[in-house]
């Protein structure tokens, strides 16, 4: 496995990804902060933290579940009511974008009923779509083969990505 990020440019990353959410979401009066369950969760409670040390704005955090390899099986799952979402500005935040397949079975869960805005943050995005996902606010973009994977792992407190 090749390191592709340090847990510091992990830790940049995340401050600037932050800074363009604060930019976006200046005049809402709530932002609702939906993290993937995994490391998606923990980006968004990493993103939710600086955003509010570096701004007076409302967010509101909250968990989406879906089953990763065959989404089709489970019903998307948030860890608040629907109905608080009704008419929000929605981030939905996942560690890596691949083929975009969690990200548009979450994307459904979200689009039975009206919202202003939903915009998708990753860290990593590998570009190789099979559905028709597209990231908002990203880390990085890396080029890479279909064989390749990218991860991204807990290592003593800190968070490195690996290309394998």
């Amino acid at each position: 496995m090749k390191r592709i990020l340090t847990s510091e440019e992990i830790d940049y990353k995340l401050v600037r990804l932050a800074h363009q959410i604060i930019e976006f979401t200046y005049d809402v009066p709530i932002c609702y902060i939906g993290g993937i369950t995994g490391n998606g969760f923990t980006m968004a409670k990493a993103l939710k933290k600086i955003i509010l040390e570096n701004s007076s704005q409302n967010i509101e955090l909250f968990e989406i579940t879906v089953n990763k390899d065959h989404p089709w099986d489970e019903e998307v799952k948030l860890s608040i009511p629907d109905e608080k979402l009704k008419n929000g500005t929605i981030l939905i935040v996942d560690d890596v974008l691949n083929s975009g397949k969690t990200m548009q079975y979450a994307l459904v869960k979200f689009l039975q009923q009206p919202t202003a805005a939903i915009k998708t943050v990753a860290m990593v995005d590998r570009e190789h779509r099979r559905y028709p996902i597209k990231a908002d606010f990203v880390g990085l973009r890396l080029s890479t083969t279909l064989s390749e994977r990218v991860e991204i792992k807990l290592v003593k407190d800190k968070y490195e990505a690996y290309l394998a």
